[in-house]
């Protein structure tokens, strides 16, 4: 008899099959990773930009405060405040001690540039300062979005503001929190050795309600200007270096695109770009 001819093609066994996809995957996993790995900036941000367009999203930005963070959306005239290196102001001081030297005393013919250079100088100085005695509360980190330092041609403002779910004040009241007092208090020591006067104010939002219609956002923002200011003097400021304290209740929102905004709510104490008083009997 004739032997049967064997069935089946020349297939491939079921096992190399499931080998060959799963190498299939493997490739697509490691060509994945690389793509991850070798990232276009420029169309990350287009595409994050069309993501916050679509759903909605609010634009925040973000700034350098006392520590980097996410933080509230900032006006465009705010300036980040760098440090200005301690020896570099000591030899600006010793050179122009050297050039008085030479020059002898009559020689004063740039002593009002010299000035107008020194207070952007000096208010540097003071900004790291206070990042330095602030970068020692444990809390830093929790509060951080809520300090800004700004500087303008008045003088060096320093913003403790509120956000959404932190406050620096108790609501409705005139008395801040442990944390905010601590910040004052560590305030202070830096402020005392500063030659400028301080001017504080005090800021609500729009829209506040308060149970007792006689107690108005004026005296709200004028009574926690008023506290910031006792808290200071407490700590060491001495009462002839604060010039004013002032409550402006709603009327100068910091966002007035959106004066319900949480962070219009805060305490301004502004470090005065001003040339010192004239010694009496002095002539101009």
């Amino acid at each position: 008899m004739a032997k049967k001819k064997q069935q089946g093609g020349g297939g491939a066994p079921d096992w190399l099959v499931t080998f060959a996809d799963l190498m299939s995957l493997l490739v697509c996993f490691f060509v994945l990773i690389i793509s991850f790995s070798i990232q276009d900036k420029e169309k990350l941000q287009v595409v994050a930009g069309s993501m916050r367009e679509a759903f909605g999203v609010k634009d925040t930005s973000k700034r350098t405060g006392i520590i980097e963070v996410e933080g509230i959306p900032i006006r465009q005239y705010m300036k980040d405040i760098t440090q200005v290196p301690q020896e570099a102001d000591s030899d600006f001081s010793q050179v122009r001690h050297d050039s008085r030297s030479k020059q002898g005393p009559e020689a004063n013919t740039h002593d009002t540039t010299e000035a107008e250079i020194e207070k952007p100088r000096q208010f540097a100085t003071a900004a790291a300062s206070l990042r330095q005695a602030w970068q020692e509360m444990p809390e830093i980190t929790e509060i951080s979005s809520n300090i800004i330092l700004e500087e303008s041609e008045e003088g060096l403002n320093i913003l403790l503001i509120d956000q959404d779910g932190r406050s620096m004040f108790r609501e409705g009241s005139k008395y801040p929190y442990e944390t905010t007092r601590r910040l004052l208090a560590k305030m202070a020591p830096v402020l005392s050795q500063m030659p400028n006067r301080i001017e504080i104010t005090g800021h609500t939002t729009a829209g506040r309600q308060s149970p007792d219609p006689s107690y108005t956002g004026w005296d709200l923002s004028t009574e926690r200007a008023n506290v910031a200011r006792q808290i200071l003097n407490e700590y060491g400021v001495p009462d002839d270096q604060f010039f004013g304290v002032i409550g402006k209740a709603d009327t100068e929102p910091m966002f007035p695109n959106d004066p319900y905004l949480a962070a219009n709510r805060r305490i301004g104490i502004l470090l005065k770009a001003e040339a010192p008083p004239v010694p009496p009997g002095h002539k101009l």
